[in-house]
């Protein structure tokens, strides 16, 4: 028997077709038919290499190469029927599998196994078509042939050690299918985040660090920063283009941030946010708003602005990679825009075209801001060592105890400092005429008395706040504007004003500071002997929001615990007064003096006075209490001056700043008022060529000086000789 025959006698399907005879026995060498042929690739797309050379292969099973083969069925598998050995021109191929049942991965486990046999053996030729394939017609539930059994995946490989094509993310396939579903409305959807995403880009290009400058003109601009990033975003591959997209976003969302602080402090502290120093400055806001909302009312305005913080962030980082990926998706398109505007932005650069004075419409607003930044910290960094040199500098820091204050010499003094009593109270024409009047009755009381005034302007350090800045400037007599200031000079021994009077050795210092409610280490820079904070001042009833007690109680308490007291010296004074601290709301009401006693009248005035929210978001109502504030306060300092001074008593009070400029205006100056007080007129006397005016409402051209050029005149006025 000759393999060779045989092997061209058998065929690999189960039966041949009908019109081709059975018993007719096709030359080795004849063509195949075309119909044949044809039929065969149709059905078998995929056929392999080994399948292809079926023709040349053995079929054990035939014995001899008869025309009709008889019936033989396949090893090991109970009633499946062997194909006819019917002679074939061109064996058929196996019917291609359905894709969805079988995987690429599965085809090439099963070719890669039949290699591997064909190798094992050394004899290709002599496989069987049934050998590499599977019968296509074999009934399910069916056994196959060993050979099929060995080239089939092992069941007993687990899913997780077959590779499998990836899938996308859920998020993708549902995403993929809504729009398939619903095309019109993820259009639009697409439009407008992509239309949100360029406005948030454009609000931060170009927002403005005041508040009275934002308006629509504002952001109406061409920003460069824009025009440069979409074509450094358009020629950049995807991955850097996303990671300079972000970068770029979160750079952007935290410049706004600071925009955002820079429109704060320069509504409350007249003055922009300083990256270095102002940190410090939250833990003191925080307790502000505890103050003013209470510690529930604070944790949540403290949450809400963390949370606009990550969602500012968040916000420009995604709004950035966005458009980069739409430039990156329309690069002729994205291209050609920013040529266009870029040729724009040169132009109106060139010609100076505006909407209105200032307002250029070719901007550099970002690239400006982050220089002034920088330079901002290099000043800083600069002004720490600078200031350290001046404030070693003092004429007065070697003079002797016995050259010192020599004008004053046995007079009791009183420091005492009115919150936010600035120029805008006696000026505002909301605010002056209360304040005007309450000056001119309560100089009538001074007169009346046998007292006598002299009032001016000085120029405080501080805005709005920080009032420690102004009471240093004022004391030390250096310009003590920031923190970082503030820090090295209480740190050092430079001499204040109560610190000189201490010198003399001629006068006890003491200090009442009901706004102080914690440890304050600055006493003995001060040069305080014996300090009454809020917790020694006996006080049992209510807060005022930020005020501790009202001011008529501190001044009470002062007498009781201090001023009444027998004395061996006379006494140099401090006191800060907080009632007319913001918010201004509830205002204190002056109470009959013998009925202040521990302060528990003033609970019904508490609860029956206005609530921050009332005012605080109203700039009129603000005005308006604020004014009443200030006549509240100047009337509890004046009313206790002449019901407790006397001939040897010596006031001199002033404000400490300016309100906040939702008050007293977005360009008002930072004059505040200060006035000195006595019986004796010598001591105005040795002051006449400063040229005050007289009583307690300076005029507007009475003389301006910077605060912190006080110390030395009136150290020089009242007889200290200098010795640097």
């Amino acid at each position: 028997m000759s393999f060779n025959t045989s092997s061209r006698q058998l065929s690999k399907t189960d039966e041949a077709p009908e019109d081709v005879p059975s018993q007719e026995v096709t030359p080795l060498d004849a063509p195949a038919p075309r119909d044949t042929v044809q039929t065969s690739e149709a059905e078998t797309p995929e056929v392999s290499a080994a399948e292809a050379k079926a023709p040349e292969t053995e079929a054990p099973e035939a014995k001899a190469p008869e025309a009709e083969a008889p019936e033989a069925k396949a090893p090991e598998a109970p009633e499946a029927e062997a194909p006819e050995a019917t002679i074939d021109p061109e064996p058929k191929a196996p019917e291609a599998k359905d894709p969805e049942t079988e995987t690429p991965e599965a085809e090439a486990s099963q070719t890669e196994t039949s290699q591997t046999e064909t190798s094992e053996t050394g004899t290709p030729e002599t496989e069987s078509p049934e050998a590499e394939a599977p019968d296509a017609d074999a009934p399910e539930g069916e056994v196959e042939a060993p050979e099929q059994a060995a080239a089939a995946p092992d069941p007993a490989v687990s899913d997780a050690d077959t590779p499998t094509a990836p899938r996308p993310r859920r998020w993708r396939r549902v995403w993929g299918g809504w729009r398939e579903k619903y095309p019109v409305a993820a259009r639009v959807l697409a439009w407008t985040t992509t239309a949100v995403a360029l406005a948030v880009v454009v609000v931060a290009l170009l927002m403005p660090t005041q508040a009275d400058k934002v308006r629509l003109a504002a952001f109406v601009r061409l920003p460069v920063e824009a025009i440069f990033g979409a074509a450094l975003l358009i020629v950049l591959p995807r991955k850097p283009r996303i990671a300079v997209a972000a970068f770029a976003g979160l750079g952007l969302g935290a410049l706004t941030v600071v925009n955002f602080l820079d429109i704060g402090f320069n509504e409350y502290l007249g003055r922009g946010f300083n990256v270095v120093l102002d940190w410090s400055l939250f833990s003191d806001a925080q307790g502000y708003l505890q103050d003013t909302f209470g510690k529930g009312g604070a944790l949540g305005i403290a949450a809400l602005a963390v949370t606009l913080v990550i969602a500012v962030l968040a916000l420009t980082t995604l709004s950035v990679i966005r458009l980069g990926n739409l430039a990156a998706r329309h690069t002729e398109t994205a291209t050609r825009t920013t040529l266009v505007l870029a040729i724009a932005w040169v132009t109106c650069a060139a010609l100076g075209v505006q909407y209105a004075a200032g307002i250029p419409i070719a901007s550099e607003h970002t690239m400006q801001a982050l220089q002034f930044k920088a330079e901002q910290v290099q000043r800083t960094l600069q002004d720490e060592a600078e200031f350290a040199k001046i404030a070693k500098k003092d004429n007065f820091a070697n003079t002797p105890p016995d050259q010192l204050l020599t004008g004053l010499r046995g007079k009791d003094m009183m420091i005492t400092f009115i919150e936010s009593y600035g120029r805008s109270a006696i000026e505002d024409p909301v605010m002056a005429p209360g304040v005007d009047a309450t000056l001119t009755a309560e100089n009538k009381k001074l007169t009346d008395a046998g007292f006598a005034a002299k009032s001016g302007w000085l120029t405080s350090a501080t805005y709005g706040g920080s009032s420690w800045l102004g009471h240093s400037t004022f004391m030390s007599g250096l310009w003590i504007s920031n923190q970082q200031r503030y820090r090295t000079v209480t740190a050092g021994k430079r001499l204040t004003l109560p610190g000189a009077f201490k010198k003399t050795g001629a006068w006890d210092t003491v200090g009442v500071m009901p706004g102080v409610q914690k440890a304050w280490p600055e006493q003995n820079f001060y040069g305080i002997d014996k300090l009454y904070d809020s917790h020694k001042l006996g006080y049992k009833g209510p807060k005022f929001s930020w005020s501790t007690m009202p001011d008529q109680y501190a001044l009470t308490a002062f007498e009781r615990l201090v001023h009444s007291k027998k004395h061996d010296k006379p006494l140099m004074s401090t006191i800060i007064l907080t009632s007319s601290h913001q918010p201004w709301a509830p205002i204190p009401e002056l109470v009959p003096q013998d009925q202040v006693g521990d302060g528990s009248i003033y609970n019904a005035i508490e609860k029956a006075g206005k609530k921050p929210a009332d005012i605080i978001t109203d700039s009129t109502k603000s005005k308006q209490e604020y004014g009443k504030s200030i006549q509240y306060s100047v009337s509890s300092l004046i009313n206790y001056l002449v019901k407790y001074g006397n001939k040897n008593t010596v006031l001199i009070f002033l404000g400490d700043h300016q309100p906040i400029a939702r008050v007293s205006g977005n360009h008002a100056s930072r004059d505040v008022p200060v006035s000195i007080v006595a019986k004796d007129p010598k001591v105005l006397d040795k002051i006449a060529a400063w040229n005050w005016a007289d009583g307690l409402q300076p005029k507007q051209d009475t003389p301006v000086w910077k605060m912190n050029a006080f110390r030395d005149r009136f150290l020089t006025a009242y007889g200290s000789t200098p010795a640097p």
